[in-house]
């Protein structure tokens, strides 16, 4: 038996038109803007497709990043060299459409981007993730991210604790 998701890079083969997850700045997105970002290689982007019908049913979006050391608690910086940054990768977008949601393809593509950073050869320190509302920030929390005191809809996990919970 087949897998129900094939997770792979957005091509032009992808159908997005029907896309809907409920925020349109989301939808549009992935119908207009998502190619061009990848072009220009400001992100990558990443699907579920459902193996059966060929649907897009959810995308994410990972970038470079850098975390100002001096914003991540102090139980974590005392184990870390005193650089002014850590490298970081930020999940921009990370979404799931309305016909899908509820199958846990949130947390297989959170999975997912773990393990593409950890085999990807810059080294990496954590990922980060600007929620958009408290039910994303509650979603992200939920698979170990800590909210950063002075953003709290910025979110980080390190990988180390990633490989570790999501994997």
């Amino acid at each position: 038996m087949s897998a129900p998701f094939r997770l792979q890079p957005l091509s032009e083969e992808h159908d997005r038109g029907s896309f809907a997850c409920g925020q349109e700045a989301l939808d549009r997105y992935i119908r207009t803007q998502a190619t061009q970002d990848i072009r220009r290689r400001i992100a990558a982007c990443f699907v579920a497709v459902e193996s059966a019908t060929g649907q897009l049913a959810a995308y994410y979006t990972i970038a470079a990043a850098s975390i100002p050391t001096p914003d991540l608690p102090a139980e974590i910086t005392k184990r870390l060299p005193r650089y002014p940054t850590l490298p970081a990768v930020r999940i921009g977008r990370l979404v799931v459409d309305l016909r899908f949601q509820g199958r846990g393809l949130g947390g297989a593509l959170l999975a997912d981007a773990v393990r593409r950073v950890l085999l990807a050869p810059p080294a990496v320190f954590a990922l980060l993730v600007d929620a958009k509302d408290d039910q994303a920030v509650t979603f992200y929390q939920h698979h170990g991210f800590q909210a950063f005191a002075s953003q709290p809809r910025t979110l980080f996990l390190s990988l180390a604790t990633a490989e570790k919970t999501l994997l």
